[in-house]
């Protein structure tokens, strides 16, 4: 029988047993459901030149960036799919942005969101992550230079650790505030992801 390491343990996912080391699911069923957001964001080099048609829905397989929108929001629901120790979520919610950032660079930032037992970190990231594989698979077309940088989860709210690093709190009025307490940005179609 597999002893389990402590919860202070680094290694969450490894039981120590009779062979050594093994890999396990962690058992969340004693923990109590919480609403749970993680944000992650990926970052695509496009090509130069190529960004801004990108953008405005001009790319050389199609629209670049609402195909990745759906890859991003298909991934993320299929997270456990993909991740062997992730358990299966119910997602409330996963939005995924896109956003111009220096030197060719599209930056994208997947939101997801739900009640349960363990956080969404692992379906922002994938969600994110599959995202910048289809911009990069739809725009490599467009001439040398595509490549798929890094994938981060950049905020988390719930859970044992509450909020993570960069976590939007919540103000008197209950709106979400930055670092400062300051009202966050806004974009024309609403509430900025980052």
């Amino acid at each position: 029988m597999t002893q389990p390491h402590s919860q202070s343990s680094a290694l969450t996912h490894v039981t120590t047993g009779a062979t050594g080391s093994e890999s396990r699911m962690v058992d969340v069923g004693e923990k109590a459901a919480s609403a749970r957001r993680a944000l992650a964001r990926a970052r695509v080099r496009l090509p130069a030149g190529t960004l801004r048609g990108v953008l405005a829905g001009a790319g050389p397989k199609g629209a670049v960036t609402e195909v990745a929108r759906v890859a991003g929001i298909l991934a993320a629901k299929r997270t456990a799919e993909w991740i062997p120790m992730c358990h299966t979520l119910a997602l409330d919610a996963v939005r995924i942005e896109f956003h111009e950032r220096d030197g060719d660079v599209l930056e994208i930032r997947c939101e997801a969101r739900c009640t349960g037992r363990t956080g969404v970190e692992m379906e922002a990231m994938v969600g994110a992550s599959a995202a910048a594989l289809t911009v990069y698979d739809m725009t490599r077309l467009s001439g040398t230079g595509s490549r798929s940088s890094r994938s981060s989860c950049s905020k988390r709210t719930a859970g044992r650790a509450g909020h993570g690093a960069g976590s939007p709190r919540r103000g008197p009025s209950g709106a979400r505030t930055g670092a400062a307490g300051s009202p966050r940005g806004r974009t024309a179609a609403g509430e900025s992801l980052g």
